[in-house]
């Protein structure tokens, strides 16, 4: 393992990891700032007791939150946070390629996970998978460096009537939206196209054809071509690299 990457510290506790790791991912895919609403939100726990973590993290020079304003990283609080999220994400991957967990399991298994394993362990899994660029809903796997290599996406919403690309990634922010796209056959590396877009009824007319690969892991022989109307929210999920 490159030295030059922190470790995770044994005074940073598992919450003190939570919360980096939620500051970095809120921005991963977004260019808004990120408030103490939203860690609130995402992590389910009050506002008071985000202003005292916040506030203690801050102490520690983990983060920077000036009053009312945004809650950014430190350089130190992202390495640190680089080190959860490349956790999370190869315990992902390990899970659903070695383990036959479906794509749509393994997040809170992984949360659990992240805060208990070895850095040792943490590389090991990270060999053995063929040091993996992305984890299986398609979101990017920091190298243990702390380099990460984010496609060029946008979310299958944002795209016009005729345009055309490829997945990319799926959001697992709902796991009941995993299962359903996982149930018509859309999945990771499929090309998709936007044949109608009706705005008055908040719906995608999406036809696409699908490589090899499962999205949980699993082989197909050969390709298969599908159709269906999404709802804008479900295709909020599904991020594209458009052609």
């Amino acid at each position: 393992m490159n030295s030059s990457v922190p470790t995770v510290p044994a005074e940073l506790t598992p919450v003190a990891q939570d919360y980096l790791k939620a500051v970095w991912s809120e921005q991963e895919w977004s260019t808004k700032k990120v408030t103490s609403k939203q860690l609130s939100d995402r992590l389910g726990v009050g506002a008071s007791t985000v202003s005292e973590t916040v506030r203690r993290l801050c102490d520690q020079g983990l983060l920077h939150h000036a009053p009312y304003g945004a809650v950014e990283l430190t350089e130190s609080g992202r390495r640190l946070a680089l080190q959860m999220v490349r956790r999370h994400r190869l315990l992902e991957t390990f899970l659903v390629s070695e383990l036959g967990y479906g794509w749509d399991e393994v997040h809170d298994e992984a949360e659990v996970l992240e805060h208990a394993v070895s850095d040792l362990l943490v590389e090991r899994l990270d060999a053995r998978l063929g040091r993996p660029g992305r984890d299986p809903h398609g979101d990017p796997i920091p190298t243990a460096d702390g380099t990460v290599v984010r496609p060029d996406a946008t979310p299958m919403s944002d795209m016009a009537a005729g345009e055309s690309g490829v997945v990319v990634r799926i959001s697992d922010a709902d796991p009941e939206a995993l299962r359903y796209l996982d149930e018509i056959g859309l999945g990771l590396d499929a090309r998709v196209s936007v044949t109608t877009r009706r705005e008055f009824a908040g719906t995608l007319h999406v036809e696409w054809t699908t490589p090899g690969e499962e999205p949980g892991g699993g082989t197909r022989s050969g390709a298969v071509t599908g159709a269906t109307d999404l709802g804008l929210l479900a295709a909020s999920r599904v991020w594209v690299d458009r052609d």
